[in-house]
């Protein structure tokens, strides 16, 4: 009887444990994302989730991702291909606009038009760009000067048309009802002195910005990130009757540096806030966090803390929506590149191509480099966690003397491994840049044209180390180099991207055929 009463108990707690794996499963689980996709900015249209990004010193520029249920992203648009054009973007005349580019963006849906704001030091001015089609539209450009550090932009019930923006010290500007720039005559004026006093009696803020406005039951409410000093990234609110103020503000959450972001009701009338947090060298990633309100105010988290599961459909892959293996074949009217890539600064389109050999992306040489972070052309994707792989095939046959083509990780700190030709041997070449200096590391002479090289990425617990390898057959690898030690750096801003890359050191008209890449 005791032995009966043991074996229903076993089945029935089992059965109870396997319904809360299952649970688990079929839950939304934090990060949204991982992978580096930072200061979004979030819109609902109907049943259809937008969210914008920052890539910064990439082209194209400003990401646009679609969603249906806040958790499973798809990349379907940019809003530019060209920020604008000079030395720093072009990568010429030794200028570069590593860390800089087009900032922090903010999403509006207005009058059944799609605007997407940023600011940019590069270009030193505010950008607009409007479409009514977001996926497959052609977004118009608006600029003005100056750039409006950080900004919200805001369509007010009453027509009106606003940026608030800043660090510490917000300022409202009233804008032309064409965005076209600051209204003359137009409200200007300060509505938050400090925006992190709420959080002074733990300690001073070097951050109050990352301004995100928004309208409930006609109050408004507005987002900020600050970061105590010895504190973690925090989420300050304020909120005002009027768009002028003034404005109270408290801390709405302070949990393992999660910040930065703002709010998103579903049709169901749930209400989340999107953040991210920073994450090592992957960099910046999303994450989700449940809203109820109580007393007119978002209080954001259970209990205060950012939950790991949330009741939203479970994650499916990044890839292919977020990042995407390539074999280069296009079919008629396909995009020449997928929107997974981005160039890193602008490219020059004479020197590359996925036409002019079938299945292959060429990387043509037409000027001579000493660096490789101020080489031209070097194609990149983000990498994402907690581990990953990205893997190439590379013709060298056409590459010259002086020549150094293969695949990277790309940050301040990279990693490269590639052909390099001296005269007419080729050897295999690994980069170690852990230090901050490159160091050549010589792994083995190459004597065929077609070979194989592959990176391995641990952003596991930001144990943040990636391995090169190469291979002659494409099935046995062999490890070429010592550890990259990953490091995000602020010179550059952003998470580890895997690269394709070819430049000249000695003679141009060299090229490099790649003939796939996968992830």
């Amino acid at each position: 009887m005791q032995v009966q009463f043991l074996k229903i108990r076993f089945i029935f707690l089992l059965s109870i444990g396997i319904s809360n794996i299952s649970a688990q499963i079929n839950k939304a689980h934090n990060p949204i994302i991982f992978a580096d996709v930072p200061d979004m900015s979030m819109i609902r249209v109907g049943d259809t989730y937008y969210m914008s990004s920052t890539t910064m010193h990439m082209s194209p520029g400003v990401p646009i991702m679609k969603s249906k249920d806040l958790v499973n992203w798809k990349l379907v648009s940019y809003c530019y291909g060209t920020l604008v054009s000079n030395d720093e973007m072009n990568l010429q005349n030794g200028k570069s606009t590593y860390g800089r580019g087009s900032w922090a963006s903010s999403m509006r849906y207005h009058n059944g038009i799609f605007y997407v704001s940023t600011f940019a030091a590069t270009s030193g001015k505010t950008h607009i760009y409007s479409t009514q089609n977001i996926e497959q539209g052609i977004w118009k450009e608006k600029t003005f000067r100056p750039a409006l550090h950080d900004h919200s932009l805001f369509f007010d019930d009453d027509g009106k048309v606003y940026m608030l923006y800043g660090n510490r010290k917000l300022t409202l500007v009233e804008l032309n009802a064409d965005v076209s720039g600051i209204k003359e005559g137009g409200i200007n004026q300060v509505v938050v002195e400090n925006s992190t006093q709420p959080t002074q009696s733990i300690g001073n803020s070097v951050l109050g910005e990352g301004s995100q406005l928004f309208k409930k039951d006609g109050k408004y409410y507005l987002f900020n990130i600050t970061w105590p000093k010895d504190g973690m990234r925090t989420v300050v609110i304020h909120r005002a009757d009027k768009i002028t103020g003034p404005y109270e503000g408290r801390i709405a959450l302070q949990d393992i540096g999660v910040a930065q972001g703002g709010l998103i009701e579903t049709p169901e009338g749930d209400w989340y806030a999107y953040l991210f947090q920073d994450y090592g060298a992957v960099g910046r990633i999303p994450y989700l966090v449940p809203v109820k309100w109580e007393d007119g105010w978002p209080v954001l988290g259970i209990d205060g803390k950012v939950a790991q599961l949330l009741n939203l459909p479970a994650n499916k892959s990044l890839i292919p929506g977020i990042v995407a293996s390539d074999d280069f074949k296009r079919r008629k009217n396909e995009r020449a590149l997928p929107l997974a890539w981005q160039w890193n600064h602008n490219p020059d389109n004479k020197l590359w191509s996925v036409t002019e050999r079938k299945g292959y992306l060429r990387l043509k040489t037409g000027r001579l480099d000493t660096s490789f972070l101020l080489a031209r052309n070097t194609l990149t994707q983000r990498t994402i966690g907690p581990m990953c792989t990205g893997s190439i095939a590379l013709d060298v046959s056409n590459m010259k003397d002086g020549d150094f083509a293969g695949l990277c990780l790309l940050q301040k700190n990279y990693g490269l491994i590639g052909v390099k030709l001296n005269g007419s041997n080729k050897q295999i070449v690994m980069i170690n840049a852990s230090g901050g200096k490159a160091e050549e590391i010589v792994s083995a002479p190459l004597k065929q044209n077609v070979v194989y090289f592959k990176a391995q990425c641990d952003f596991t617990n930001k144990k943040d180390t990636a391995h090169f390898f190469y291979s002659l057959d494409g099935k046995n690898w062999i490890t070429a180099g010592t550890t990259l030690n990953m490091r995000y750096t602020l010179p550059h801003f952003m998470g580890y991207r895997f690269g394709l890359f070819n430049y000249a050191t000695k003679q141009t008209g060299g090229f490099a055929d790649f003939d796939w890449f996968k992830i």
